[in-house]
């Protein structure tokens, strides 16, 4: 019986141990809040390596961390300079400026466009009308475009116009449009695009002329002239390529899709005759487009990749002034990643694209230094600006302590001051107030030097991130 009511009481205890604890709860955290904060860091600490979160807490709620699932820590291969990797640019959209988008096929540019039109705060939105493709941009106060792209001023310089027909059909497009006052004064025009995992770009517009795409309305105008069609035949007879293999689609050698999208599409084709092939050899041929293709892209104002939506969302924010109402949402769900696509024919797909490959990890490394610079002269304004409030609160707190910040006394051979000793001069006085003041503000400033060392070396610990 003893034994019984021993238990007894012993439960009685638990449950009164269990209840004041979850009382205690309900007063410190009344709603299920807790519950979900625990469970979301646990899910953090198990799904960190799915999401690319950095261990150890570092970076924690950071957006930018990597996007693509993979901790693969970034390390530069290429040496830029300061003017490549600094891209802010004075875009005034009051004035003649105007943002030039190069849509390439399959990079997500559909997506980037809308965001142009739609997701921009601007003092004077563009008007869009359902139904319709087209959106009017214009500037505040002006009946002038701002933005030439695919949803602003259509398909001008024809479907999907490379770099070579962009830069020699948009100025005298534009220049149409103006009276005879305003073509006396040049624009500036800002060139930006998106770009793609080849591999992945590739699979994708596979996919989509096998659907039935065929970009028939391209013109490929270079120099002044269209393509013969012995210069750039078809791969397929009739009305389109629609049901083809993947095999059928890597085989054709007039294919643009095969080791020519990106490269081709960025660079200046009038340095290798344009689609004349008999004016050298293939790989002079593409050696120098690909070295125009680097070039053009790192003059470029912007670029984006399809991999890194929140970090393209940062730098174009960052290069314009401009910011984006809504953020951007990284999709891994495209067709091209429902395809499941053997290893030898990955690599395959990586040959025929090998100029294509190389510019994009080119771009990929420009793309990620230019961010982790953005991020460092941000750090660097802020810290600048904390530094000057605090020289504004000091500048306030000098009246109360009479000398600018805590006063510091150092050990002195000299006997004390008495009513016996001698009296200083006003002279010696003025030196001595003017002396502890200058150590007091060499101290404060010292100290502040020391906060911004400190600083320095966090801003080092966070970017030592894991990227891809």
């Amino acid at each position: 019986m003893d034994e019984k009511s021993h238990y007894s009481r012993l439960l009685i205890a638990l449950l009164m141990v269990l209840c004041f604890g979850v009382i205690v709860l309900q007063y410190v955290c009344p709603t299920s809040d807790c519950q979900l904060l625990h469970l979301a860091s646990l899910s953090s600490r198990l799904g960190s390596r799915a999401r690319g979160d950095r261990v150890n807490g570092a970076g924690a709620g950071d957006p930018y961390s990597s996007e693509d699932g993979a901790l693969v820590r970034f390390v530069p291969r290429f040496n830029f300079t300061t003017k490549d990797l600094n891209r802010a640019v004075d875009f005034n959209i009051k004035g003649d400026d105007v943002i030039v988008f190069l849509h390439i096929q399959k990079t997500g540019g559909t997506t980037f466009g809308r965001h142009l039109v739609r997701n921009i705060q601007l003092e004077r939105p563009c008007e869009c009308h359902a139904g319709q493709k087209k959106c009017t941009c214009y500037r505040p106060g002006k009946r002038d475009t701002w933005l030439f792209s695919r949803f602003s001023t259509g398909w001008s310089c024809g479907l999907h116009a490379d770099w070579t027909e962009l830069t020699s059909c948009v100025p005298s497009f534009m220049g149409n449009r103006e009276s005879q006052e305003r073509r006396r004064t040049p624009r500036n025009y800002y060139y930006i695009t998106i770009l793609r995992d080849p591999v992945w770009r590739y699979l994708s517009e596979w996919r989509h002329v096998q659907r039935g795409a065929t970009w028939k309305a391209s013109k490929h105008m270079c120099d002044g002239r269209l393509p013969t069609l012995s210069e750039l035949p078809n791969c397929y007879n009739g009305d389109d390529w629609s049901g083809c293999s993947l095999e059928e689609f890597m085989v054709c050698p007039y294919n643009l899709a095969n080791n020519k999208k990106n490269t081709r599409m960025l660079a200046d084709l009038s340095l290798v005759g344009c689609y004349n092939l008999s004016i050298m050899n293939e790989s002079q041929r593409w050696a120098m487009l690909l070295e125009s293709a680097k070039r053009n892209l790192r003059n470029m104002a912007f670029f984006g990749l399809t991999e890194y939506q929140r970090k393209t969302q940062y730098l174009f924010e960052h290069t314009f002034r401009l910011s984006f109402i809504a953020p951007f949402t990284q999709l891994n769900g495209t067709r091209a990643a429902s395809v499941e696509v053997e290893p030898e024919t990955q690599r395959r797909i990586r040959e025929l694209n090998q100029w294509d490959v190389e510019l994009y990890e080119y771009a990929r490394d420009l793309f990620l230094q230019r961010f982790q610079y953005a991020r460092q002269q941000e750090r660097r304004e802020a810290r600048q600006r904390r530094l000057q409030e605090r020289r504004k609160l000091r500048a306030k707190v000098k009246p109360w302590w009479g000398v600018t910040g805590k006063a510091v006394f150092k050990p002195t051979t000299e006997p004390p001051m008495t009513e016996q000793s001698p009296v200083f001069s006003e002279e010696k006085q003025a030196d001595a107030g003017q002396k502890l003041e200058s150590e007091t503000e060499g101290e404060v400033e010292d100290n502040w030097l020391e906060e911004d060392d400190s600083e320095t070396i966090l801003d080092y610990l966070e970017n030592v991130e894991q990227w891809r």
